[in-house]
Formats: C-alpha cells, structure tokens, sequence
C-alpha cells in the first residue's frame, strides 16, 4: 500500500521507551518513514519486521492506547507489499482490525488519519469474496477524517484521489488542490512534502483528465452535426 504515507524521516532512537509516550510514537512513524522512502524494497521486509517488534513492545506498555494499533496497522499494511498474496491478503484483515479497535479507543486519533487508513484500505483492497474492499465504506470513513481535520494533507489527498479513481476529476481537484498548498507540519517536513507532491501530480492528472472530457464533447458535438 504504497500510498498509505503521512510522516517524518528521522531514525528511531534506541532509548525510545525512556522517553515519553508522544516522543516515542515521533519516533515510531520516523523510523517507519525511514523505511518506506529511503530503504531498498529488498531490505524493507526484514526492517518492518523490527520495526512492527517495537510498536507491540510499546503497545504492551501503553495497553489502553490509540497510536501503537495505529501504527501495528500501517506497517502491516506497508510489509504486505513484500509478502506472498495469501499473507498478504491475511496482513490487510489484520490492519483493518487494528486500526478498528483504534477507532473505538480514539476515534481522532492521529488526527483522523487512522479514518483515511481505514477509508484507503476500504477502496484499494479486492471487493467480496476475496477481500472486504467497499466504495462505500471508504467514502465514508475518508469524509468522517475530514470531519476531524477538514485542512489536513493526508485527509485531502487520499479523497481527492477516491474521487480521481471514481472519474470524478473536478470534484477531486478541489481536495487534491487543498493537500498541495496546505503547509507542511514543522515536525513532519519530508513525509508532508512527499505527499504534496504527490497531490500536485494528481492534480496534473484531473487536469489532462478534464482536457480528456471537454475535448471528447467538442468532438462528438462536431460528429454530431457532421452527420446532419
């Protein structure tokens, strides 16, 4: 799940326990950042890996928390990349289940991102039989993250490009258009820049797409009447 990105790029610290719980979930998506941009696809197995030993050693140690579900369920999404199809598809069911059981603990939790998660995983897995993928939970679960952070980049990008995949690309622009100039958070400079150029990509896109549209109309309107 390549697009499931919404973090900064420093390293986990070895004293992460010692510190407090907010500086060593900073830490926890840094290192996770750190694997999805900057590791080779070869080594980012193992590194997942490691890193998902740490988040369950903090949830042990925080039980009643939000955050380490949160993160248990992105990097099992991310390490399904590097997994045979049935792991996979088992680590999707698992990363869904998380990040429900962080909902309820925490419905904002990460502000809101664990709804554009949750909502992304909705509309890019497999529908029924093979997996639980629903358009219309996804809908659902990425507006009820805008809802709690109508101005984040992540809630807007990822429905911005719901509408883009569901061809709608004026609507999609005006959401795609908001993750683009919205500023990056001073924590998370190189995770927010990433996913801002990413929406300025699909914006590119909802354009070509619109050109596409009003190009097809002229033509049939001049098929049309050529016909006459």
């Amino acid at each position: 799940m390549r697009n499931l990105v919404f973090v900064v790029l420093l390293l986990l610290s070895t004293q992460c326990f010692s510190k407090s719980f907010e500086d060593s979930v900073k830490d926890i998506e840094a290192e996770w950042a750190s694997i999805y941009y900057n590791t080779s696809q070869s080594k980012q197995g193992p590194a997942y890996a490691q890193l998902l030993d740490k988040i369950m050693s903090l949830a042990r140690q925080y039980p009643n928390t939000a955050e380490p579900l949160f993160w248990q369920a992105v990097v099992k999404a991310t390490y399904a990349d590097q997994q045979d199809p049935f792991s996979a598809l088992g680590a999707i069911h698992e990363a869904r289940d998380l990040l429900v059981k962080a909902i309820k603990i925490n419905p904002k939790t990460m502000d809101g991102s664990a709804y554009v998660t949750l909502g992304t995983l909705y509309y890019m897995v497999p529908k029924w039989p093979v997996s639980f993928g629903d358009d219309d939970a996804a809908k659902e679960m990425l507006e009820t993250a805008l809802k709690i952070n109508p101005d984040g980049i992540d809630s807007n990008y990822f429905y911005g490009e719901f509408l883009l995949l569901h061809n709608k690309p004026n609507d999609a622009a005006l959401y795609l258009e908001r993750a683009a100039s919205a500023p990056a958070r001073a924590g998370q400079l190189y995770a927010d820049n990433q996913l801002k150029a990413e929406a300025k990509r699909a914006l590119q896109n909802t354009q070509k797409r619109k050109n596409n549209d009003e190009r097809g109309i002229l033509l049939s309107v001049f098929n049309s009447t050529s016909t006459k």
